[in-house]
């Protein structure tokens, strides 16, 4: 299907298939006009493409769509950011996002080096990290950072802080289903590959390979909803899809 690729300065039309993905495009556009696929953002009426998915998964592109391009410059995600990790015989460089929780640094950190989460004591700048739903930023956390880790005694660690409820929506596309949003509830602690399996068992879903994205950021099946960021209110977006080590699938 032929689609209209609308930039602020005027628009151009190129060729898409259904089943080609949205990087694929990209690569086409970085072709025809030398805009880089990093530098790349599409959206249609404010709804942004994702990399990995194809034109089936957005029902809303249709012969002549017209796909907004904004430039944007090659530069790091702006919530990215690079912080240490010092340990008293190591050191660990960890990429977090602003917006990360002191409970979720403690869990990449976990994944990254094994360290059990109920050892760790973090500090910055002589200051305990002691509340675990706080974002790094509140607690002055920037760029280059050193956060500062001390390993508790078992029989002295305090227990892991208490799970809570969420409450939150879960937005299928008309590619799946009629397109429907679904109030949940589940604790924090249940991981991403848990939702998906409630939503098979309830029938919402049939039995298949999904991808669910929060705050356009696809989620990983193995960790919970609250390493992801998940807070009441929040909406999850559901597609058909698996993701490899190599890429979308």
């Amino acid at each position: 299907m032929r689609v209209a690729i609308v930039t602020r300065a005027n628009q151009f039309f190129i060729e898409v298939g259904a089943q080609e993905t949205v990087v694929a495009i990209k690569k086409k556009i970085e072709q025809l006009h030398g805009v880089p696929v990093a530098s790349q953002v599409l959206s249609v009426t404010g709804w942004e493409l994702v990399d990995g998915l194809d034109m089936d998964d957005y029902p809303i592109v249709t012969e002549g769509t017209k796909i907004d391009l904004t430039i944007k410059p090659a530069e790091p995600h702006p919530n990215k950011m690079q912080i240490t990790v010092k340990f008293s015989a190591k050191k660990l460089s960890i990429e977090v996002d602003r917006t990360d929780t002191v409970r979720s640094l403690k869990e990449k950190i976990h994944i990254i080096d094994s360290t059990p989460i109920k050892r760790m004591t973090l500090y910055f700048s002589g200051t305990e990290l002691d509340e675990d739903f706080r974002t790094l930023s509140e607690y002055g956390i920037r760029e280059f950072s050193e956060i500062v880790a001390f390993l508790k005694t078992m029989n002295r660690s305090r227990d892991e802080p208490p799970t809570r409820k969420l409450t939150f929506v879960v937005q299928t596309s008309s590619s799946l289903l009629n397109e429907a949003t679904i109030p949940l509830e589940m604790r924090d602690a249940n991981t991403v590959n848990e939702l998906k399996q409630l939503l098979i068992s309830r029938k919402i879903l049939p039995g298949d390979d999904y991808l669910f994205i929060h705050r356009q950021r696809i989620m990983r099946d193995s960790c919970s909803l609250r390493w992801h960021g998940v807070e009441n209110g929040d909406c999850l977006y559901v597609f058909k899809g698996t993701v490899s080590t190599g890429g979308f699938a």
